[in-house]
């Protein structure tokens, strides 16, 4: 018996591979390296990451996803076609089905794109199914009861914000800020503050190593190098968590932002199942230390941080493809 479902969650910073009966079988970067040359495909994934601020003027690596949709359509495809290839070895010949998650707030335009790459990567049918349902499915939030949840998805490159009920999003708000513009702000804010330019990888492992969305008491500090800008040489300093939780504050507010005007569109019936039940965070922003006690701070209502936060739309999209039958109607639109 041929594998032939395949859920994928295509997300701006890391793509996430599901295999029906299998699990997540492939977790990889959103980067491709193309060599300019000769339009070949060098690097997928991991490999081509490490590329990244490294390559001679004849590579160029691209995140052909920019705030959750395709902006490169054809480094897309080739992307796709190696998620595929690479987790339906010996089944050449059979073209898989293709579950895939996108954000909720993406035109029909940009959905087209998104089923249109999938089907020429070499998928039989694809399907879409909105990210803040499939992170609740993830987060294990009984999505068809007729109780109302709350469910804030960070991922790279957007943060989306959704009340869901009787299996469907009651209200939803998304905003292309997230990952990458936290990246962003913390190497504007070393550049402003330490006349320093670092790269996006190390901006990233900043974030990862000592952020922090509320300032503490005992701060962590890291050793970070870069290239002064004044003398144009290579220079080492130290940065603190609570420098970084200043330098993402910005960031973080737009985030919260939204998360208030989704509560302030909720159904009063609903809203009193959200101040019960607490708001649940998933995504990879949600790894961020703190960030679930800000939200709590400025809402007014408790949230938690769900398990595995980083897993949550892909094993959402696992369960969907699963029982891809049961979940047609309410999650996905096929074209």
């Amino acid at each position: 018996m041929f594998n032939n479902k395949i859920a994928i969650d295509l997300g701006t910073c890391n793509s996430l591979v599901y295999l029906r009966g299998k699990g997540v079988v492939l977790s990889e970067p959103s980067v491709v390296a193309v060599s300019l040359s000769d339009n070949k495909i060098l690097a997928v994934g991991e490999m081509a990451k490490e590329m990244i601020g490294r390559t001679p003027d004849n590579i160029k690596v691209y995140r052909p996803l920019k705030d959750g949709v395709i902006a490169d359509y054809r480094v897309t495809q080739a992307m796709m076609r190696h998620f595929i290839s690479k987790t339906t070895r010996g089944s050449r010949f059979f073209k898989p089905e293709l579950v895939i998650s996108v954000p909720a707030g993406i035109t029909s335009t940009e959905r087209r794109a998104v089923i249109e790459a999938a089907l020429s990567s070499g998928a039989r049918q694809a399907f879409v199914a909105k990210e803040p349902i499939l992170a609740a499915i993830g987060a294990g939030i009984p999505i068809n009861s007729c109780s109302g949840h709350m469910i804030i998805n960070i991922g790279g490159g957007t943060s989306e914000v959704a009340v869901i009920s009787l299996g469907g999003i009651v209200t939803a708000y998304s905003v292309r800020v997230a990952g990458d513009k936290i990246d962003t702000a913390i190497a504007a804010y070393i550049k402003k503050k330490y006349n320093l330019a670092i790269g996006t990888q190390s901006a990233e492992d900043i974030k990862i190593k000592v952020g922090t969305a509320l300032p503490q008491r005992e701060p962590r500090f890291m050793e970070i190098q870069g290239r002064d800008l004044i003398l144009g040489l290579p220079r080492n300093i130290k940065i603190s968590s609570n420098e970084v939780c200043e330098a993402i504050s910005d960031v973080l507010a737009e985030i919260i932002q939204a998360v208030k005007q989704v509560l302030a569109e909720t159904p009063p019936e609903l809203s009193a199942d959200i101040m019960n039940k607490g708001i649940i965070m998933a995504g990879g922003g949600a790894l961020l230390p703190k960030i679930n006690e800000l939200v709590a701070q400025n809402t007014g209502v408790p949230c938690f941080i769900a398990e595995d936060p980083l897993f949550c739309v892909i094993k959402g999209t696992g369960i969907v493809l699963e029982h891809l039958e049961e979940y047609k109607k309410v999650v996905m639109s096929k074209k």
